[in-house]
């Protein structure tokens, strides 16, 4: 019931807003026009002229032309007081009757909070002490029909994200977050680019889904009358690449896995993937410590950071921990899950996990570890030595081909990257690919599809090398201090609204 008052009570504001709208219109007034051109950015005012003298600001002049986002307003009869917002900030604006044509007072006076307005005037400073612009020229420059919600937190979370126009209006801290996003994007790209890596556009849609373990989003293309899948990696493309002599290409873009929703995981996200030939797998350890330290140095000038309440410490050297050992050490399991597979699955369905009887023994224990382990894993951690049979594209271990020369990075208790020494021996591959076609024959539909050519590409021979992948929506979480892979994505999956 108290759900659909306040439905009717927005309908009749928005009801009343058209109405006054069309009768600004009817007086002559554009109520979207196009001319508007402002001068200068709310945020160089403050920088400009926040410091300042009262006596000097006067001086200054008073053709300084700005547009905004009508935020408040504190009317006084014949004065007002107002805010103002563009991208860059928000300040305090003053409208005197007297100071203004009388045909743009009248105007002013009819507009509402929400409106995007173009200002000219000059500046003083009030007797609090705040920056003012003193109106000397007014137009409005677009006609704002919804109401702005009264206060931001009167938004619920899933608004926010229904309505991220909304949120960004509201809230600096949401804007804040996204231009974090987008320094780390290029940071990223300045990293590798000095590295010597080039960067590559592989195809968003394949015949067929490679490169990783998940459910791919289908699609069909009707000129070439064939079934395509939206990428859930560009590992494969990328390593064709290897194969054509580019010795070190990396790709920042979307991928799509036909997931669930959580707060780790979107369906769309933003993957890095890199590839150095003449690598090996420790080596892009070094690489990513270097890179996050990097990272670190340029957003937060410092390797210590706050994520959700606790300190993390990014100083170089990170702990590298076994996979096998970190299940006893870190998780408390016991020993002989890492032996017996009747043992692990027994002990994993103790802990809660839901696994089918015919699993294979490595990603049993892999869910015990992602259940145990890595939520403890705060500072950063590599986790090294992942079994051959849930690492089907990775090289085994020279010592133990049982296990594969991978890692796994985890900061704040959450995967960060995957990497891994690339197994380059077309006929390993191919007996790899039988065995994950054999697992989706069983009903595991999220297992690997056999990619012949990508083992003919192989076959002409990969040099040795390694590649990683870096979640880039994790690495924004990370960085920005958010909960929610849901806070750096601008317009995440949701649910239908009901």
């Amino acid at each position: 019931m108290g759900e659909t008052m306040v439905d009717e009570e927005l309908g009749q504001v928005i009801k009343q807003r058209i109405e006054k709208a069309m009768a600004l219109r009817e007086e002559g007034v554009n109520l979207y026009p196009n001319s508007f051109r402002p001068r200068i950015a709310i945020g160089e005012m403050r920088a400009r002229f926040g410091r300042i003298s009262d006596e000097e600001l006067p001086g200054q002049g008073n053709d300084f032309i700005v547009a905004g986002r009508i935020m408040a307003r504190r009317d006084h009869g014949k004065t007002t007081f107002f805010d103002i917002k563009d991208h860059s900030g928000q300040i305090q604006a003053y409208v005197h009757k007297n100071h203004l044509p009388p045909e743009e007072f009248q105007l002013f006076k009819k507009l509402d909070i929400g409106d995007v307005i173009g200002l000219k005037g000059g500046f003083f400073r009030t007797k609090t002490g705040e920056l003012t612009i003193n109106v000397s020229g007014l137009e409005l420059v677009t006609k704002s029909l919804h109401p702005l919600p009264e206060k931001y937190h009167e938004m619920s979370q899933e608004l926010k994200y229904r309505q991220r126009y909304v949120d960004l209006i509201m809230n600096d801290r949401t804007r804040e977050v996204f231009r974090i996003r987008t320094k780390i994007l290029g940071l990223f790209r300045r990293f590798l680019d000095e590295k010597g890596f080039l960067e590559v556009e592989t195809p968003m849609m394949q015949p067929i889904p490679g490169g990783a373990t998940a459910r791919p989003f289908d699609t069909y293309h009707q000129a070439l009358n064939t079934k395509l899948y939206l990428r859930i990696a560009p590992e494969l493309y990328l390593k064709r690449l290897l194969v054509g002599g580019f010795d070190r290409v990396y790709e920042l873009n979307r991928n799509f896995r036909n997931e669930g929703l959580s707060k780790q995981h979107n369906p769309e996200f933003t993957m890095l993937e890199f590839y150095q030939s003449y690598a090996v797998y420790n080596d892009l350890m070094d690489l990513s410590e270097e890179m996050f330290v990097f990272l670190a140095r340029e957003i937060t000038g410092g390797m210590l950071l706050t994520y959700q309440g606790r300190e993390i410490n990014l100083a170089r050297p990170w702990r590298r921990l076994n996979f096998l050992e970190s299940l006893i050490e870190v998780g408390q399991a016991p020993a002989e899950i890492i032996r017996n597979r009747v043992e692990a699955l027994d002990f994993s369905r103790e802990i809660g996990a839901e696994i089918p009887d015919h699993e294979v023994h490595g990603k049993i224990l892999a869910k015990i570890f992602d259940l145990l382990v890595e939520p403890k894993l705060i500072d950063p951690t590599f986790v090294v030595g992942y079994p051959t049979d849930i690492s089907p594209l990775a090289r085994r271990s020279d010592e133990n081909p049982r296990l594969t020369d991978r890692f796994e990075l985890f900061i704040a208790g959450r995967e960060m990257a995957n990497g891994f020494s690339e197994l380059n021996d077309p006929l390993d591959q191919k007996e790899r690919f039988l065995a994950q076609v054999a697992e989706r024959e069983a009903g595991d539909d999220e297992a690997q599809y056999m990619d012949e050519d990508y083992i003919q590409a192989l076959m002409y021979g990969m040099p040795p090398a390694a590649g990683e992948g870096v979640g880039v929506d994790r690495v924004v979480m990370l960085f920005a201090d958010v909960p929610s892979i849901k806070d750096v994505i601008l317009f995440p999956q949701m649910r239908p609204e009901q």
